[in-house]
């Protein structure tokens, strides 16, 4: 039975990890990439590349948006809109903030359009293969209408309740590894300033309790000493520990460790390696803490 076209906006790690996993799944893919160099292994696999957004979602029923913020996903639904099938579904991958997640819903559905809150969880290779773990919040009906292109993503997919909750818990999710991260790229700076040699460390907390596949995955980046192309890029590890500040600070609760990680991503992004992999901690020094006043 042949797969219904889908729409990829964004071809970042993750994105185009999706869009590669659509198309083995047999989907017909429209990508979109405001760098359109980025598409090119796609097109080279039989996705279509659109020339803008507007002819990328004209018509579509269903559109994938993998972007970076909250303003990408505001600059792409301005036109999509105005373009989309009456009754198509947008699945919104974007780390965004609860409440601008209830809003965008809101806004697509006074449109005659659906979203689906769609956070992933993995890393690019997983995206590829189709291997991610999905939350989505929202009205399970949507969901459900769009269950073929959510499983060709993910090998778990997981609905955690009303609109806003599948960011919630993919901003807890990344205060995880956003404070991990950090807490390894410390471990590797106490360890290096007494004599231990890098590549001892992380195999010995490889072979150890303390593994995890997440660290593993970070560590793999400073072994090598390597941090392009980022699993995860520090600025947006930067964004989404921000988000979830301002997530607590409206619940009423306090992160203190997330702060903390928040300034170590912030002396990176001042480095000018905001588009490194976040491991790149290992390399950044920290600053006095009474240089911050």
């Amino acid at each position: 039975m042949a797969q219904r076209p889908v729409t990829v906006v964004g071809l970042g790690a993750m994105g185009s990890g999706m869009a590669h996993a659509l198309l083995a799944a047999g989907f017909p893919v429209t990508v979109f990439n405001r760098t359109a160099a980025k598409a090119a292994p796609l097109v080279a696999r039989g996705a279509t590349l659109a020339p803008s957004v507007a002819v990328a979602a004209d018509g579509a029923e269903v559109v994938l948006l993998s972007l970076a913020d909250e303003a990408a996903v505001t600059e792409v639904l301005d036109t999509v809109v105005q373009v989309l099938k009456p009754g198509a579904t947008v699945v919104d991958t974007t780390t965004v903030s609860p409440q601008f997640a209830r809003a965008t819903g809101e806004r697509l559905a006074g449109c005659g359009l659906h979203r689906v809150e769609a956070c992933v969880i993995g890393n690019p290779r997983m995206a590829r293969e189709g291997q991610l773990r999905i939350l989505t919040a929202g009205d399970e009906s949507i969901v459900d209408g769009v269950a073929d292109v959510l499983r060709a993503c993910g090998q778990d997919v997981r609905h955690v309740g009303p609109p806003g909750l599948a960011s919630t818990v993919k901003l807890a999710f990344n205060l995880l590894l956003g404070v991990q991260t950090a807490g390894l790229a410390e471990a590797v700076a106490l360890a290096e300033a007494a004599g231990v040699d890098r590549e001892l460390l992380l195999d010995a907390i490889d072979n150890s309790g303390w593994r995890s596949p997440v660290l593993s995955f970070r560590a793999g980046y400073m072994r090598e000493r390597r941090y392009s192309p980022a699993g995860f890029r520090a600025a947006l590890m930067h964004k989404d520990l921000s988000l979830a500040l301002q997530e607590a600070q409206a619940n009423g609760v306090a992160l203190p460790v997330v702060e903390r990680a928040m300034q170590r991503y912030s002396d990176v992004l001042a480095s000018g390696r905001g588009d490194d992999d976040a491991a790149v901690l290992a390399e950044v020094a920290q600053a006095p803490v009474a240089a911050r006043g």
